[in-house]
Parts: C-alpha cells; structure tokens; sequence
C-alpha cells in the first residue's frame, strides 16, 4: 500500500523552491557567494541537493533568480517614486524628493519584493565587496539603466554641476546605503547609544539630507588637482 504524504512533506513540496531562494539569500548576504556550496544551501533549506540543481540548475542561476525576484520590483518602485519626484517644481524639494525615491525602498522590510529589502541589499554589497563576475555583470544589465535615470534627474535638477562630479557622488551614496544596511551597528556604537542605527526611519532622514548636501556641493573644477599638487609640493 502507498505510503499517505505526511502534512509536513505535504506543507513542504509546493514551497520547496521559495525555501532554497530564501536559505540561498541569506547564506549569501551572510558569507559570500563563493563560500557557500549547493550542499550548504540544500542543508539551510531542508532540501537535497538535487532540489536546488533541478530549480536552478546551477549556484549561477539561482544567484540570477535571487537578483531577477528583486531588481524587477525594485527598479518598478523606484522608477515610480522617480516619475513623481521630477513633478516637483521647487528645485530644491525636487532634488530631496529625487534622493529620496532612490533611497527608501532599500530600506523596506526583507520580506517586501517591491522594495528589495534590507537582507537583499547587504547582498549586493557583500557581492560587490567580493568581485564576483557573475553578480557584476547581474547587477550592470538589472541596475544601469535606471541609475543613468537617477543620474539625470539630478542633472537636470543641478545643470551646474558637472554630470562627472554627479556620477562621483551617486557612486558615494550607493556606497553609504550598503553600509548602513550592513553594519548598523557601527552608529549604535560610536554614537554611545543615542543613536540607534537599525531606525530605518532616522537612517533614511539622515541618509537623503548628507547626500542632497554632496550633491550641492561646489563641482570641482579643473584647476583644483594642479592646486591640491602645488599644495603638497610646498609641503615637502
């Protein structure tokens, strides 16, 4: 006689796959992509690791499922966030509004797809912290288009500031959002408690008004690099 599914396996089988992406998300956000095996994700996911190579093939595809679950969303709520922020006709409030909108949805809870969620975020920063050249061609075809959008917006919005020194200070930003969202703690700590750096809300408020101020920033103009050389020639 045919042995009943139990309502465990029952409860398991339909979210087998669910279960792998989230086991392989967080094994990655935590220790890379390199040192994690399909084995370690199968054990995380209470899978075999048959399951994991029958969803995706390879730990490449599903790293790609992980960015594609994610990005798509992601780029949609930014762009939708971006559309409203250049109705703005302050040019300040539109340059705040424009920072904003690339800003808040990193910092939805993980579990929101729209948003991209915090875990994904430290994702791409330890992806990017390792060099991996599969997540670096991910990220360049899924992120590219709709940071060249951001980078324009702010253009348009600061036309005397050159679209270099913009690119530069993007860059900056992109670097602050993945160490707020990686180390937290690091504000809790040096600001000896009166700070709590895991208050999305307070993050995001101190986060849009430092880069809105860089963004503002004078642009470095060409003879800057000869005067900062003539600077530290006089020094020596």
């Amino acid at each position: 006689m045919a042995r009943k599914s139990t309502s465990k396996e029952t409860a398991r089988k339909p979210n087998m796959r669910e279960a792998i992406l989230a086991a392989a998300e967080e094994l990655f956000a935590t220790n890379g992509f390199n040192a994690v095996s399909v084995r370690d994700i199968a054990h995380a996911a209470g899978a075999n690791p048959g399951s994991v190579t029958y969803h995706f093939k390879t730990k490449d595809g599903l790293l790609l499922e992980i960015y594609r679950r994610h990005c798509g969303p992601m780029n949609l709520r930014r762009s939708e966030l971006l559309a409203a922020a250049k109705r703005v006709r302050d040019l300040q409030d539109r340059l705040e509004a424009i920072v904003r909108a690339y800003v808040v949805p990193a910092f939805t809870s993980g579990s929101d797809l729209a948003g991209g969620g915090a875990r994904f975020t430290r994702l791409r920063a330890v992806m990017s912290a390792e060099g991996n050249e599969v997540a670096r061609k991910i990220i360049a075809q899924t992120f590219d288009d709709t940071s060249h959008a951001f980078i324009d917006a702010i253009h348009e919005s600061l036309p005397h500031i050159p679209r270099t020194d913009i690119v530069w200070r993007s860059h900056f930003l992109l670097g602050a959002l993945y160490y707020s969202l990686v180390t937290p703690d690091r504000v809790s700590r040096l600001s000896r408690g009166e700070a709590d750096g895991s208050d999305a809300a307070n993050a995001i408020e101190q986060m849009v008004q430092a880069t809105v101020a860089a963004f503002q920033a004078p642009a470095l103009d060409q003879a800057a690099p000869a005067r900062r050389r003539a600077a530290a020639s006089s020094k020596t």
